[in-house]
């Protein structure tokens, strides 16, 4: 899902039948960015860097070094950032179709998604 940080409305979204990762449904899906737009990632993203060079993503430890007191800060700066895409995940699964166990057609399932992103959508811009 990409989200506008600025007016806080869903942009796009991207499906898979079946279990992927979605860095590589991100990869596959061709989404291309100009140069000059930030895209603020979770740790799943880690490589972005190679596809986007205006990313920032957080840096993760390792089973044999610990962060710097410098990594873990520019971490919470950009977890202050990313807040806003987790308020949205929040707004989103109010419709219990999103926070339980999806049981009906898979086909249906990105319909359905993109149905409650555009609810989501217009009662930001009715307020």
């Amino acid at each position: 899902m990409i989200a506008d940080k600025k007016t806080a409305q869903i942009v796009a979204t991207a499906f898979t039948h079946g279990s992927k990762h979605d860095f590589q449904l991100f990869k596959e899906d061709g989404s291309s960015f100009a140069q000059h737009i930030r895209i603020l990632a979770d740790a799943g993203y880690q490589g972005l860097a190679e596809l986007h060079e205006n990313c920032w993503t957080p840096f993760k430890k390792s089973k044999y070094h610990a962060l710097t007191k410098r990594e873990k800060q520019r971490n919470r700066a950009l977890a202050r950032r990313r807040i806003l895409i987790e308020h949205i995940f929040r707004k989103l699964k109010v419709f219990r179709i999103l926070s339980e166990r999806y049981r009906n057609r898979r086909n249906r399932f990105a319909l359905r998604f993109c149905l409650i992103a555009a609810l989501y959508n217009l009662e930001l811009t009715s307020n």
